[in-house]
């Protein structure tokens, strides 16, 4: 069994449908129409599965009629984003793109100011929001930050490398997802939004078709919302191994220390250095594999603890609440 699947911190939703609430949008159809409810929203150790997050963002959009989720200084049309994308694809390549992209939004949204720039060996895209106090949270401009990395990054056919992303703000609560959504390090407090990579794959051509932009505008955001994780050295290592697990639940630390070559204490001090343990690794591969089979409703809690490695129901059961603050019926239930 392959573990390959994750799970998004419930911040991003609360936070989205808070700009929502202010909006005077229907709290309650765009829970619905996302799979979540007042149960789940109100734990802040639940997690969720990229699908809901999509939903959510999807329903905001399209009832709020607002691309920058109604935590804008001003309203993007909902469209805005599909357009920009129909002038973009045309590009030649990836130099252009930016270039278009961010003339484009500065001509036609108020609510943010972008730019693009080469300075060296580095190129940086930065993000100014016109007022931040609308995006409290910090939602909209992790999900634009987001969009304009992942978007250019599908263009191309490959993942842009970031060499760091930077915010203004200082470190939030929910920094450790920052791991997810940007594969490189982060930095706070700094003079901008922005981030930056090598000059040198700028001159990468455009890829896609027309033809191919009409489904993933059909999918976005969800591709965004996959992970393209930054980790430390070993983090990363012990996170494959128990990823490409056929029986995770039986994969020690000695198994993978005797994979990458190292003995057992020397990958236990790396970890601590790195600020983890292979136990928290493990739980939290298990906990977001867990969080996508309990979002398949036809399949038993017994057979999820199971496939999971447990021996028994109860044990998922008990460090599945451990994980998330519920258990996986009530998680379940919630999303029904």
């Amino acid at each position: 069994m392959s573990y390959n699947h994750h799970s998004v911190s419930i911040h991003f939703a609360n936070a989205m449908l808070k700009g929502a609430r202010l909006k005077g949008l229907n709290e309650q159809q765009l829970m619905l129409e996302a799979g979540l409810n007042r149960e789940l929203l109100s734990n802040q150790e639940v997690r969720i599965t990229p699908m809901q997050l999509s939903r959510l963002v999807q329903s905001i959009q399209h009832h709020g009629d607002d691309d920058y989720l109604c935590l804008g200084s001003q309203p993007s049309r909902n469209g805005v984003f599909g357009l920009m994308a129909k002038l973009v694809i045309h590009s030649s390549n990836l130099r252009e793109v930016y270039k278009h992209a961010v003339h484009f939004y500065n001509l036609v949204v108020p609510a943010s100011q972008l730019s693009f720039s080469e300075a060296g060996d580095t190129a940086t895209f930065t993000l100014t929001l016109t007022d931040p106090s609308k995006d409290p949270d910090f939602a909209l401009l992790d999900f634009l930050l987001l969009l304009w990395h992942r978007f250019p990054s599908w263009l191309i056919g490959q993942r842009i490398p970031l060499k760091q992303v930077t915010f203004q703000h200082s470190k939030p609560a929910h920094f450790e997802e920052y791991r997810l959504m940007f594969p490189c390090p982060a930095a706070y407090q700094q003079a901008d939004n922005s981030f930056s990579f090598d000059r040198a794959i700028l001159s990468a051509p455009v890829v896609q078709t027309q033809q191919n932009l009409s489904s993933y505008l059909r999918r976005a955001p969800l591709d965004w919302f996959k992970r393209q994780s930054y980790y430390p050295v070993y983090t990363r290592k012990v996170i494959d191994y128990l990823e490409s697990s056929d029986s995770m639940a039986d994969t020690s630390m000695e198994d993978i220390a005797r994979l990458i070559h190292t003995t057992t204490r020397t990958l236990r001090r790396k970890l601590d250095e790195e600020g983890t343990s292979f136990q928290e690794l493990k739980d939290s591969v298990r906990r977001d594999e867990a969080i996508h089979l309990l979002s398949q409703p036809n399949l038993p809690i017994s057979r999820i603890a199971r496939m999971l490695g447990f021996a028994e129901s109860a044990a998922f059961t008990r460090a599945f609440k451990h994980w998330t603050g519920i258990s996986p019926s009530t998680y379940r239930k919630s999303k029904s």
